[in-house]
C-alpha cells in the first residue's frame, strides 16, 4: 500500500497567514501616508524659498521684478519652473505683484493648492 499524501497548505493555514498580513498592513499603512504628505510640504517650502530667493536676486540685478515666472527661466535664473508638489503642476502658482506696478509683475508666489497643512495653516498663506 502506497499512500499518496499531497503536500500543500490547508485553508486554515492560508487564512491565518492572510490575517497576519492584514494586521501588519493596518499597522504600516497609517504611518506611510502622513509621511508622503509631510514630504510634499517640505518640497513645497523648499520650492517657495528658492523662487523667492531668485526673485530677490533678479531684483538686485535688474532693479525690477520679472513680468512673469517664465522670464526667470528665459534669463537662466531658474533651470525650469518649479512644480507645486501638492497640485503636481507648474502653472498653479498664485502670483503676487509688487505694490508699485511699474517694478514688474512678480513680487512673490504662493501655492495654488487648496487645503491646510499639518499645523492648520492654509497652503495659500505659505
Amino acid at each position: 500500500m502506497v499512500s499518496m499524501r499531497h503536500r500543500g497548505f490547508t485553508l486554515i493555514e492560508l487564512l491565518v497567514v492572510l490575517g497576519i498580513i492584514a494586521l501588519m498592513l493596518t499597522l504600516a499603512v497609517p504611518r506611510f501616508f502622513p509621511g508622503i504628505d509631510r514630504s510634499k510640504e517640505v518640497v513645497l517650502a523648499d520650492n517657495l524659498r528658492n523662487v523667492r530667493q531668485v526673485l530677490d536676486q533678479y531684483y538686485g540685478d535688474t532693479g525690477r521684478y520679472p513680468d512673469t515666472l517664465e522670464q526667470l527661466v528665459e534669463k537662466k535664473y531658474l533651470r525650469a519652473m518649479p512644480v507645486d508638489p501638492l497640485t503636481d503642476s507648474d502653472s498653479s502658482w498664485i502670483i503676487v505683484p509688487p505694490e508699485d506696478g511699474s517694478k514688474g509683475g512678480v513680487y512673490n508666489i504662493r501655492s495654488g493648492a487648496a487645503g491646510i497643512d499639518r499645523s492648520g495653516k492654509p497652503y495659500a498663506d505659505w
